[in-house]
């Protein structure tokens, strides 16, 4: 039986019905929506463990969905797949930045969808098990999964949670944003460099209590390192 839960969310019933054929023959249950309404419902009911959002819906764009789920807390872990026709890259960045994990422009074939739909769900189930790391009152709980600043709670997605993660394991070292895409994603070949740098910006406005923002410092040229030394001035 399959163990994980996929929401397709499409107005167009024909995508829906090719998109739960497709997973549906790489062993996921499927749920479907046909509009931002009835996938909210399903999603607070189910909890599916990855949505895949079509961009225009009615009455409530797949853009809206998504902030709203993002700024919940019960849903804001549940992955993200933005489906699209928009190619053009201010409509991809506006995805990323409202908390998509990935997105994939129509049309697209349903092998490179699920191959999609695999390394999303790879890269966000993977937890690590150690001991809190502690950085000038910035502390990552890896068994919690929680992020305090000073005690108070932060909140973070799961790409900045792991990158944070990444970052904290590997202090004053310098990562291009390909080195990043490798260690953090999990090689998804997909994934485009510019991804790195909306999750650098996310990740950074989660961490501006107190200036702890500091500590993600961008290397002109090279990529970005995680130092709690004074970046020197180029």
């Amino acid at each position: 039986m399959p163990d994980k839960k996929i929401l397709v969310v499409d107005d167009e019933a024909p995508i829906r019905d090719m998109l739960r054929v497709a997973l549906e023959m790489a062993e996921y249950s499927v749920l479907e929506a046909e509009d931002a309404a009835k996938a909210h419902s399903i999603i607070i009911d189910q909890k599916p463990d990855l949505v895949l959002l079509d961009w225009m819906l009615p009455t409530t764009s797949g853009i809206e969905l998504a902030r709203r789920l993002k700024r919940d807390e019960v849903t804001q872990d549940i992955p993200i797949i933005m489906l699209t026709a928009k190619g053009e890259e201010d409509n991809k960045i506006q995805g990323l930045d409202v908390g998509a994990d990935d997105y994939i422009t129509k049309p697209f074939s349903p092998r490179e969808l699920v191959a999609r739909l695999k390394a999303v769900l790879r890269r966000t189930n993977t937890f690590s098990t150690s001991d809190p790391i502690r950085v000038d009152g910035l502390c990552l709980d890896p068994i919690s999964h929680r992020v305090t600043i000073n005690e108070g709670p932060i909140n973070l997605g799961p790409t900045e949670y792991r990158l944070l993660e990444f970052f904290l394991t590997h202090q004053e070292r310098v990562y291009s944003r390909g080195q990043l895409l490798d260690h953090v994603w999990g090689g998804n070949v997909y994934v485009e460099e510019r991804t790195v740098d909306v999750h650098i910006r996310r990740l950074r406005k989660a961490l501006s209590v107190e200036d702890h923002d500091r500590f993600i410092q961008t290397v002109r040229g090279t990529g970005y390192r995680f130092s709690n030394k004074i970046a020197a001035q180029n």
